[in-house]
């Protein structure tokens, strides 16, 4: 077996370690057993000079499944310093608690509600203050409103999330709610508390200059919104803002509807998908006009700036990281080994985070997108090679279909169901959308520079988004 064979297969092991690991409860004397089982082939069969080569590797993948295995329950197992002071009862009544911290997110609003995440630095029970260094998940009323990096102090019980089902009627089993929380490092919640001015906290450089450096991408990214909302009519204006920001709170039922019945949600979410597309896309409408590895830097520019506007949160940065290696398989030709370097890519961001694999659907999109385009496009363009390329048209289109048919069993298995036309609206929209995005950005742009400039540029974006809305709303009212 090649090397290269060898390391494929020890971090599939890994990546199959930590997927079993989410789902199973493998307890010390398993992991013992295992490790010794696994050691035991390794000595024996590399001890002796005509050693079975097949029990010599199966040794080694059980070794890695366990360090899969191990990773896992390290993170899911793992406390918060401020775990002794949850749920915390005298007599019937929570026992409240004061914690100071700064806003740790972009508040997520959801109609007279929002949701804060708090990065606890301090917290007082009676007389003992505590340093610390926690998330916590406030719900809170949505007024006033809250920024990030606001300091604030929050007094009330802190308590640990519960899974819950859902009400749907899919008969899904219940959501894992705890997990899907831990995948953003939060593990305590906090609800309604009294929220008052925060004193000033001690923070580090590190920690100033992140919290100086997201305000300023909130800040831009709000002008932004503002701009796009000035430079083009509505719905079509928060369908840009949600195509390019991920910001869908002021996209109509009907058009959310819309876009559910024909299985082209994920368009109006900032995913993994949208920034395989993006990325690849991007490339190929600048290979038109400049050189391949000109058109290459262009293009992980606008993903870096793309997953900036964006608040780079750690799917997207995660989404992003897959982008900008699909980008360099195709900027610089192929990789010597692109299934190892893709496998390499997911493992290092699974090791930092093991409940990405499972419980972050935009890693899952990104990861299934990227095999789509480059194992399943390669083979649909030898199938239609005799078609004309129509300004990139085709190849636009074939990427679409390609990292469609890659992620389709996934949209099945999260939304429970598919439509037959979905493929179809995918094809017919899917392809406007960086030119939707692209025309989008410069209206935002001008419009922030000089109003008349934007609208003007705003009507191409109108124009292409509009094509785009109504191609939904048409297969919508299709049975």
């Amino acid at each position: 077996m090649h090397k290269s064979q060898l390391f494929f297969w020890l971090l599939a092991g890994f990546l199959v370690g930590v997927f079993a690991a989410s789902f199973l409860n493998f307890n010390q004397v398993f992991i013992y057993v295992g490790l010794i089982t696994a050691i035991g082939l390794i000595g024996v069969f590399g001890y002796n000079k005509g050693f079975n080569k097949n029990m010599l590797l199966a040794g080694f993948i059980v070794l890695a499944l366990l360090f899969g295995v191990i990773r896992f329950n390290s993170a899911d197992f793992g406390k918060d310093s401020i775990d002794v002071f949850v749920d915390l009862k005298a007599g019937q009544k929570n026992i409240e608690v004061v914690v100071n911290g700064y806003i740790d997110n972009e508040p997520v609003v959801k109609g007279d509600k929002a949701e804060l995440v708090l990065r606890a630095k301090e917290l007082i029970s009676g007389n003992k203050t505590i340093r610390i260094n926690d998330k916590i998940l406030i719900t809170t009323n949505s007024f006033p409103r809250f920024n990030y990096g606001d300091m604030i102090s929050v007094k009330g019980a802190l308590q640990k999330p519960n899974n819950f089902t859902p009400s749907t009627s899919s008969g899904r089993a219940d959501f894992d709610y705890v997990t899907y929380l831990k995948k953003e490092g939060i593990r305590t919640t906090m609800f309604y508390p009294d929220i008052s001015t925060s004193p000033e906290l001690k923070l580090g450089r590190v920690e100033k200059l992140k919290i100086r450096t997201y305000r300023t991408i909130f800040a831009a990214k709000s002008n932004f919104e503002l701009s796009v909302s000035k430079t083009v009519s509505e719905p079509n204006a928060s369908f840009i803002n949600g195509i390019l920001l991920g910001s869908r709170q002021n996209i109509s039922d009907e058009i959310n509807n819309a876009f559910n019945e024909t299985g082209t949600t994920h368009v109006l979410a900032i995913s993994g998908y949208n920034i395989m597309i993006i990325s690849w896309a991007v490339l190929a409408g600048l290979v038109y006009f400049l050189r391949r590895r000109t058109a290459f830097w262009f293009s992980v520019a606008i993903v870096i700036l793309f997953t900036i506007l964006t608040g780079a949160s750690a799917s997207v940065v995660r989404a992003s990281i897959m982008g900008l290696l699909l980008l360099f398989a195709s900027g610089y030709g192929r990789l010597y080994d692109s299934k190892n370097s893709i496998i390499l890519a997911g493992t290092a961001m699974i090791w930092l985070n093991p409940f990405a694999l499972v419980f972050d659907v935009g890693f899952q999109l990104s990861f299934l997108a990227v095999m789509g385009l480059l194992y399943i496009y390669p083979f649909l363009d030898n199938k239609f090679r005799k078609v004309p390329e129509l300004w990139k048209l085709k190849e636009l289109t074939l990427m679409t279909v390609s990292a469609q048919l890659a992620v389709v069993p996934l949209l099945i298995y999260y939304f429970h169901q598919f439509s037959a036309l979905s493929l179809l609206a995918n094809i017919l929209i899917l392809p406007f959308v960086p030119f939707a995005m692209l025309a989008g950005f410069v209206s935002g742009v001008g419009g922030m520079i000089f109003l008349p400039l934007g609208k003007i540029i705003g009507f191409t974006a109108w124009a292409i988004t509009t094509y785009q809305i109504k191609i939904i709303e048409f297969f919508a009212t299709l049975s």
